[in-house]
């Protein structure tokens, strides 16, 4: 006597509808699994992993979903602008995947005066921005530090207004520094300072840099500015030649562990003129690196929750909507050029930047619509300090 297959659990039907079952119950099946991680309030190497790894449509909306709800909760709709002025690039440094590494002679080389600097903090005022990010590249000698330090106080002295009554929010972003430098520019008045670490996988870090840098430096560099009373931020590349999933989960994890409190992150992309130019065919392909650096964005609000994440210029290089896109996935910073226009190109960490021929005033009107587009609020005239780190200062009261 023959068994019903109802239940003996034998398929019946036609090879393709047997298929069809299968992959609907991998759907399910799939779905359940990211369900549960979300529904999590502690996340594992292994649930990290499974969340950056989810490519299917449905599976990656409920991720930005889960994010977007975290962001609201934490640290409201605004978007906060930092204008970005990348002051020199002039480099000691020469890692291999920046296009202004000291070996590359293809471009000239720049400092902005003082003058042209509070130019532009004087413009981050009426402008409403609140916050400016000072950026350049890597130099230790005691004339920078000095030039910088001024410029610091400076921004502050002009900045007083009305609607920032002390002045504009600093960020500096000048690398690798010794603590006693680190110190001087807390006490002109900045307070927010970015350094990225770009991979906290050692054996990648040594790939991506030459011997005399050190992952193992950069990481008491951090440590530094968090003792010194810095909102840290920090950041890393995605989609390097030789990066696994598993290796982005431990960057998420090291966000978390370390207390980081504010993250830039983007997508790797290729400069030319630059020794990594050789992997340029074998990078993964643009639309998949696209995906998984809004993933990361997503996967690190949800899992650190109340940082500060930027949505970088990076994405828009990828995608004309992708700070946009950024924003929709947890981000809430964004930074507008207001680096004056005719040494943009001169400033070029990767291909394709956006943004090189807009003035600030341009800037300006392009960013604020790009925010409005998807129904957030811009943060006026405020700093739009790390909720991460004010609830760590409450805790010290």
């Amino acid at each position: 006597m023959r068994l019903n297959p109802q239940n003996t659990g034998e398929q019946t039907g036609s090879p393709q509808q047997n298929a069809f079952k299968q992959g609907e119950r991998s759907t399910i099946d799939s779905m359940n699994v990211i369900n549960n991680i979300l529904n999590k309030t502690s996340f594992d190497k292994s649930a990290v992993i499974a969340l950056l790894s989810a490519d299917a449509p449905e599976d990656v909306e409920r991720i930005r979903k889960r994010a977007h709800e975290i962001l609201l909760d934490e640290c409201g709709p605004e978007v906060y602008c930092r204008g970005l002025v990348e002051f020199s690039n002039h480099c000691i440094n020469d890692c291999f995947y920046c296009g202004i590494r000291k070996s590359n002679t293809a471009f000239e080389r720049y400092l902005l005066t003082k003058q042209d600097i509070l130019d532009a903090a004087r413009f981050c005022v009426q402008a409403g921005y609140g916050s400016m990010v000072l950026q350049s590249g890597e130099r230790r000698d005691e004339a920078f530090i000095s030039f910088v330090e001024e410029i610091i106080f400076e921004i502050k002295r002009v900045s007083i207004s009305k609607t920032l009554p002390e002045g504009l929010g600093v960020t500096v972003c000048v690398g690798e520094q010794t603590e006693a430098a680190y110190r001087r520019f807390f006490r002109a008045g900045a307070h927010r300072y970015l350094l990225r670490i770009e991979t906290t996988s050692p054996g990648l870090f040594a790939k991506i840099h030459p011997p005399q840098q050190s992952l193992a430096k950069r990481m008491e560099c951090l440590r530094a500015l968090k003792r010194l009373g810095f909102q840290v931020g920090t950041g890393v590349m995605i989609g390097l030649p030789g990066q696994s999933i598993a290796d982005l989960a431990d960057d998420v994890l090291f966000f978390r562990d370390r207390d980081i409190d504010m993250i830039g992150m983007g997508p790797y992309i290729v400069h030319r003129q630059t020794p990594m130019a050789i992997h340029e065919e074998n990078i993964t392909q643009r639309k998949k690196a696209f995906g998984l650096a809004l993933r990361m964005i997503a996967v690190v609000r949800i899992v650190c929750r109340d940082v500060n994440i930027a949505s970088t210029t990076a994405l828009q290089a990828m995608e004309p909507a992708g700070r946009e896109r950024g924003l929709e996935f947890g981000a809430n910073i964004i930074m507008p050029q207001v680096t004056p226009v005719d040494v943009r190109k001169n400033y070029l960490l990767y291909e394709g930047k956006p943004c090189l021929d807009e003035n600030a005033e341009q800037c300006r009107g392009c960013i604020e619509a790009r925010i409005r587009s998807i129904g957030r609020n811009i943060g006026k005239d405020a700093w739009g300090d790390s909720r991460h780190f004010r609830m760590k200062e409450k805790r010290k009261i």
